[in-house]
């Protein structure tokens, strides 16, 4: 008698059969690999100059020459001379240079880099034991 019911399919058994197990299926794995990596830098530089250049020069002259001549005689004559001479001289000279220069500059940068790797591997499989039945020979069930 067979382990199965064969229902109106008009096979009426006659061989004995005995099944194994079957199994069947599929099977997921998964690889995940992270890598981060941060940064940052920055970067700051100034320079000046100043320049500046001062001259001054001053100058003054003066001259004075006199002559004074007074007389009185005593019939009543009065004689007055005056000879007088007067040079002033001024001067004045100023420079004045002044320059400056500069520059300033500033960098910043930052950076973050992310890699993922994500493979799945999908594997079906299938196993199946010997069966044995009468009047036959079978072997294994394929993988």
């Amino acid at each position: 008698m067979s382990d199965y019911d064969t229902g109106d399919t008009g096979y009426d058994g006659g061989h004995e059969v005995d099944y194994g197990q079957y199994s069947a299926g599929q099977e997921h794995d998964a690889l995940d690999q992270l890598h981060q990596a941060n940064g940052s830098e920055a970067d700051y530089n100034n320079q000046f100059k100043v320049y500046e250049n001062d001259h001054h020069a001053q100058e003054s002259t003066d001259f004075a020459q006199g002559n004074h001549v007074e007389v009185d005689q005593p019939y009543g004559a009065h004689y007055e001379q005056d000879n007088y001479t007067n040079f002033s001289h001024d001067a004045s000279e100023d420079d004045h240079v002044f320059a400056a220069e500069g520059s300033e500059s500033s960098h910043q940068a930052e950076f973050s880099e992310l890699d993922a790797l994500q493979q799945r591997f999908d594997g079906a499989f299938a196993n199946g034991t010997e069966f044995h039945a009468e009047g036959g020979q079978y072997g294994v069930a394929a993988n």
